[in-house]
Parts: C-alpha cells; structure tokens; sequence
C-alpha cells in the first residue's frame, strides 16, 4: 500500500497536480508510521516538503524538511540530509530569512561534493545563485547561474539547464540586460516545450513577458503573461502566480490604466500575504504607492516608499532597497513619471 500511495502521489507531482499529490502522500506516510517504517517517513516527509514548496506553502515545508533533515540524521544517511538541507533553506529564502537560507544551502552542497553527487552540486550552486539574487547581489547570482548551467549541460540534464537559464533570464533583468534576458528566457521555454514541464513554461512566459514589458511592447508582455497566469491558475502555484499578478499591474500601470494596475496589485498582495512572502509584498507596496503619486496622493505614495524602503532595509534586500530609493527621491523632486521596475 505504501508504494501504490507513494508511486500514486508522484505521479500527481510530476504533472503538477500538488492537492491529490500532497492527499497520497500522507496516506503513504500515515502507512509507513503505522508499519514503523522510519525510511519510508523520511522519504514521505521530504517528498511532501517538495510539494508544499511547489505550492507556496512555505511553513508547511519548512515543518516537513526540518522532520526529514532529523530522520535523516538518525539514519546517517548523508544523502537525503543535503536534500532536507536544501529544501529548507528554500523555504527560508522564500520567506525572506536568505542568511540562514545560504548558510543551509552551502551546508548541502558541502555533503553533496563529499558524496561526488554532480547533480546534488549545481542543484545546489542554483540554489544559492536564486539566493544571491534575493539578497541583491545580481552580479555573483548571475556567475553561479552560469556555473550550475555548466553542470547540468555536462551532465546531460535538461530540467537544470532550462532553469538555470530562468534564473539567468531573471538576474540579467535586473542588472539592466534586457536582451539578454529575453534570449536566456526563451531558451528555457524551448527546453521545457519539450520536456512538457508545466511550471517551467508558466515560469518562462513570465519571464519573456517582463522582458517585453522592459522595452515598452505592453501588448505582447500581456499576451505572455495570460499564457503564465492559465498555467499557475491550473498548478495552483499562488507564489509565482501573485508575481506574474504584480507584473501585469506594472504593465498596467505604464499603459496609464491605474484603476486595473491597483486591482492587480491588491490581488497579488493578498496572496503575497498568504504565503509569508515579505519581498513580494515590497514590490506591491511600491507598485500602488506609485499609483497614488501618479493620481496625485504624494503624501499617501510617499509614506508607502518609506514603508517599502524600512521593510527591504529590516530583511537585507539591496536592490528593493534601492528600488524604494529611487521612487522616494523622485516623489520628493515632484518628479510623475511612471517607473518600470524589473
């Protein structure tokens, strides 16, 4: 029973159906805890850990990596210690604690080198590059993309190639290469088309659309965008979901339509709210904080600004940090210009 429930679950997984995923893995687990089967828990914990990440249900994956890092330990089994480590550490970034985040990360790849486990290294190396992106340090993100790319496409695996190329599409935006983005985005879309990864295509419509949206082609940014949101809806990824949101506000907000770009907003928050994210948050507070500059509340924009720039300085986000900088300055000078934010 437990390896029909198990088998049954993964399956969900990989289509990404994560409710009936999340439903079969407990009824393996509930077994394998009836039958005392200490690896069988593990291995239920940190596939659940996996799937409450997909979901957006960070605390959730938090609980379940940290009981299957334990169980691991009992065991003495090295391997599934690094992937505990490594999902909880994103966990913790996608909550906005990147220092004990990088610590956990390094801490895997570390056991993953001593295991000459090639594929547990760049995931790893992909796993911290995400990290530096999030602290804000685009540049050292954008050479560890690079290096976890190298070791994928050494070992022939597809899936770390087109993600290393998202993140590689998403730290070029926001270091200003826009057309660098869009190249190292529409190779991911190509590589997932043909794997049929789902996530990763809404991942990489989403990506393209902001790149279209950086040089002003508002109408096909849109089109991608829709194509991501039908794909997130079906998934019910409300993470990656509600920063496609937040990306079609800003377009709305650039194309002038504020009453659309302050929906968007407010619906891409509460979600925002919903899974803990403090960075997602920052952006929306800065994306409606711009919306009422832009009608005329200065006063009501500028105490978002210095909001968003307490909150980015509180977690150690630089570029959001920065962000929040500029639209607080250009406030102040009466300068109404509408930003668009990478």
């Amino acid at each position: 029973m437990t390896d029909k429930y198990f088998q049954k679950a993964e399956e969900y997984r990989k289509r990404a159906e994560y409710d009936r995923a999340v439903e079969f893995y407990n009824k393996a687990l509930a077994v394998c805890k009836k039958n005392s089967d200490i690896s069988g828990v593990l291995d239920c914990c940190l596939s659940l850990g996996d799937t409450f990440r997909a979901k957006g249900d960070f605390q959730k994956a938090q609980g379940r990596y940290t009981e299957g890092r334990e169980l691991a330990e009992a065991l003495d089994d090295t391997a599934s210690e690094a992937d505990a480590l490594s999902g909880l550490g994103l966990s913790l970034r996608a909550l906005g604690d990147w220092g004990r985040a990088l610590n956990l990360i390094r801490k895997a790849h570390k056991l993953y080198k001593s295991m000459k486990d090639r594929k547990g290294e760049a995931f790893s190396l992909w796993a911290e590059a995400g990290t530096y992106r999030i602290k804000g340090e685009v540049r050292t993100a954008v050479g560890m993309y690079h290096e976890s790319l190298e070791m994928f496409r050494a070992l022939k695996d597809r899936a770390g190639m087109a993600y290393s190329y998202c993140g590689l599409g998403g730290s070029s935006r926001v270091a200003g290469e826009y057309g660098d983005s869009e190249r190292y985005y529409k190779m991911a879309n190509r590589m997932f088309t043909r794997l049929n990864d789902r996530f990763g295509l809404a991942y990489s419509f989403c990506g393209l659309g902001n790149a279209r949206r950086m040089y002003g082609d508002y109408k096909n940014a849109l089109a991608y965008f829709r194509k991501a949101e039908v794909l997130y809806r079906k998934i019910g990824d409300r993470v990656s979901y509600a920063y496609t949101l937040w990306s079609v506000g800003t377009t709305y907000k650039m194309l002038g339509e504020m009453g659309r770009a302050l929906d968007k907003f407010k619906e891409s928050d509460g979600l925002f709210t919903q899974t803990q994210d403090p960075r997602g948050k920052i952006y929306c507070i800065l994306g409606t904080g711009e919306v009422d500059y832009l009608c005329g509340k200065k006063s009501k924009a500028e105490k978002a600004y210095v909001t968003a720039l307490g909150r980015a300085e509180s977690y150690g986000f630089k570029v959001e940090k920065r962000y929040a900088g500029i639209l607080l300055n250009a406030c102040k000078q009466g300068r109404a210009i509408p930003f668009n934010l990478p």
